[in-house]
């Protein structure tokens, strides 16, 4: 995933990554789909004000903790069955710019099995929150 830190509103911003995130969901439209879970691949970038998340104590609660992204996507997953990966990267975006802290979010999410003749099939999103004057 390419770096939106370029953009203007992401000044001051720091990133943080979850890279492959590796999960077995049920997830699927196609009967095949539905009879079992399949590997799923996530991957999370989030932006967060340097102002917000630069520690002065080296303490973790002075920062955005990697456990608030994996526990909102084991959350989401824990629901049941998704039909689609739009819904699933959707739905984990809309988690991550919940948090407070958190600028901007980008979410992509591969299914690495589906055909052999490719690598993965999936979708990113991504979004910055307006912010406030």
């Amino acid at each position: 995933m390419n770096s939106l830190l370029h953009d203007p509103r992401l000044a001051g911003c720091r990133r943080l990554f979850l890279r492959n995130h590796e999960i077995l969901i049920g997830i699927g439209v196609h009967d095949f789909e539905q009879r079992g879970a399949q590997r799923v691949l996530i991957n999370v970038e989030l932006y967060v004000p340097l102002a917000q998340s630069t520690p002065q104590a080296d303490d973790l609660a002075e920062v955005v903790d990697y456990d608030f992204v994996r526990e909102r996507i084991a959350e989401r997953v824990a629901r049941g069955h998704i039909r689609l990966q739009e819904t699933l990267a959707d739905d984990i975006l809309a988690a991550m710019l919940a948090h407070p802290q958190v600028r901007a979010a980008r979410v992509s999410t591969e299914k690495p099995d589906v055909y052999p003749d490719c690598g993965a099939v999936g979708v990113e999103v991504f979004a910055i929150k307006e912010l406030r004057a």
